[in-house]
């Protein structure tokens, strides 16, 4: 994946759910993260014409952007396509709303269709000794229990929604099986829960397709109400710039996600 074009842009008016976020120091601001969860769709992302992101692959995690809000003009094509090429998706005169941590996620519904959705990050203060995670269903897949340590610690947990705990810090054993059942879907994997911190996992991918992953995120300093923005990490890191986030969460504003793209073969995703 490689950039061209570093802009300074925001996400789509689409993402209302962000505005429940709590507030940051600055309210024109907001911290972005986007997790790629669609399997073989890679992209190019073009703002204002320009070239901002090439060959966006599946399983990309970005790092954390802080980004003001503002209105652009945002393309996704097919890769190599070019700026004058057929757009997969086009808004112009995006509005980007400001003040709130989010992590978009591109993904599959249970029936495997292309959507987007994004999740609220809880950010608030930690008990001392205690870290929190966060299990969030992208999965085409059905309804899962989540289990630590081999009992059912999140039952019924369906696409799109989370849910969340805060534990003592230590390592669990997480895996995630069939509702109700003892199927394995995914894991088992170890997962350190840190003081201070909302680790938070995603199942993305298809079980049909035989191509379920997991991702992994970790916000910090949530020992005590932050100064600051919480920073984060990626299991599957990667980078990407500001541009790209405002043209992902374009796809969701006008209800489409990435159908006809093509993958690229030279693409090592």
């Amino acid at each position: 994946m490689r950039t061209r074009t570093t802009l300074t842009l925001a996400f789509a008016g689409g993402l209302s759910l962000a505005l429940a976020a709590p507030a940051l120091a600055d309210q024109h601001e907001s911290t972005v993260y986007i997790l790629h969860g669609v399997p073989d769709a890679t992209v190019d992302v073009y703002a204002n014409g320009d070239l901002v992101l090439e060959d966006f692959a599946p399983g990309t995690l970005t790092d954390a952007l802080t980004l003001p809000a503002g209105e652009y003009d945002l393309k996704v094509t097919a890769p190599d396509a070019g700026a004058d090429g057929e757009a997969v998706i086009e808004a112009d005169d995006v509005t980007v709303p400001g003040g709130a941590n989010i992590t978009v996620v591109a993904h599959l519904d249970e029936s495997g269709t292309p959507v987007l959705t994004p999740f609220v990050n809880d950010v608030s203060g930690t008990a001392a000794g205690q870290g929190r995670i966060t299990v969030r269903h992208t999965a085409a897949a059905p309804a899962v229990d989540v289990r630590a340590n081999g009992d059912v610690a999140f039952p019924g947990l369906t696409n799109p929604n989370e849910a969340k705990a805060d534990l003592a810090a230590g390592t669990i054993s997480a895996d995630v099986v069939l509702a109700g059942t003892d199927t394995v879907a995914l894991g088992p994997a170890d997962v350190p829960i840190t003081e201070g911190t909302n680790t938070i996992v995603y199942a993305w991918g298809s079980a049909e397709a035989g191509n379920l992953d997991l991702a992994v995120q970790v916000l910090d300093g949530l020992h005590s109400s932050p100064s600051g923005v919480p920073s984060g990490t990626g299991g599957q890191s990667g980078t990407m710039n500001a541009g790209a986030v405002a043209a992902l969460a374009a796809l969701g504003a006008a209800g489409i996600a990435f159908a006809g793209t093509r993958r690229r073969a030279s693409v090592d995703a």
